[in-house]
Order: structure tokens, then C-alpha cells, then sequence
């Protein structure tokens, strides 16, 4: 099948609310989905995996967070501006090789249609654009890091 008629298919199925596409052309197929299906594992027969420990007893109290739960806290920012979310699962690339300049930095002004990055899934390069006019103000994700569907990616101040 034909990678540019897969290409049209993709954007057909974003610009509709359809959630899935199965097309068949002679003995090829090809099934697109815009969410992943729930993955279920089955542990490989022989092996054990040790009981899960008791849940403890709730306090009965407010209780004051621990120190891991503070820091865990503390470790993730907080967003201002508008977050640029991906489209898909895949592998994030801020550039579209490996020695070339990435996208976009942070404190570069974008407009919609901008490309921001490319999220690979299945071997398939899929640009993302900005949806909003505005600067970087954040880049969340590390080039090669892989991201889920509706994670974060970049925060853009709408007002600059």
C-alpha cells in the first residue's frame, strides 16, 4: 500500500471524529487508530512475581506529606501558558536529523502551523504543529525521550 495514501488516511482520521480506519486493497490492510488499544500482559509461564505487600491501614487523620511526597511535589513545575500536548504515542525528536538545529528553542516566537517537533510511531514521521500563536516558554520533553498520547511537550505564552 502506498505510504502516501496512509498519510491521507491519518489526516482524514484527525480531522474526523471517527476513532478507527481499516482499509483493504487486494491482500494488503493497513488499520489506523487514533487511541491505542489497552495492552494486556500475561506473565510467561514458570516465572513468579512476588505478592503485592498489604495495604497498610488508612490514617484517620490529615496527615502531613512525607518527604518523598514534598519533593515529588516539588519536582514537577508548574505550568503557566498553554501546553502544546502530543497527538500520539511515539519517540520525540526535536529536530528532523540528528545534526540538524531543532524546531524550535525556548523564547522563539511560533505562529500556528509552525512545525515544533516530529513524533515517530511505527516508523512513520509525523510532524507536529503549533495550534496557538505565542513563545516557548518550555520544552518538556528530551530529544529521543518516548511520550504518550496527550503528554506535554512545549508551554507557550499566549500574551508575549
Amino acid at each position: 500500500m502506498d505510504i502516501r495514501k496512509i498519510k491521507k488516511l491519518i489526516e482524514l482520521l484527525e480531522r474526523s471524529e471517527v476513532d478507527e480506519i481499516e482499509v483493504h486493497e487486494g491482500e494488503e490492510s493497513v488499520r489506523i487508530r487514533r487511541s491505542p488499544p489497552a495492552v494486556m500482559t500475561v506473565p510467561a509461564p514458570g516465572l513468579s512475581y512476588p505478592a503485592a505487600p498489604a495495604p497498610s491501614p488508612a490514617p484517620r487523620g490529615p496527615a502531613a506529606p512525607t518527604p518523598a511526597e514534598a519533593s515529588a511535589d516539588a519536582a514537577e513545575p508548574e505550568m503557566a501558558g498553554h501546553a502544546v500536548t502530543s497527538p500520539m504515542v511515539g519517540t520525540f525528536f526535536a529536530a528532523s536529523s540528528p545534526g540538524s538545529r531543532p524546531f524550535v528553542s525556548v523564547g522563539q516566537r511560533i505562529e500556528v502551523g509552525d512545525t515544533l517537533c516530529i513524533i515517530e510511531a511505527m516508523k512513520i514521521l509525523n510532524q507536529v504543529e503549533a495550534d496557538c500563536t505565542g513563545v516557548v516558554t518550555a520544552i518538556l520533553v528530551e530529544n529521543g525521550q518516548p511520550v504518550e498520547y496527550g503528554q506535554p511537550l512545549f508551554t507557550v505564552d499566549l500574551e508575549a
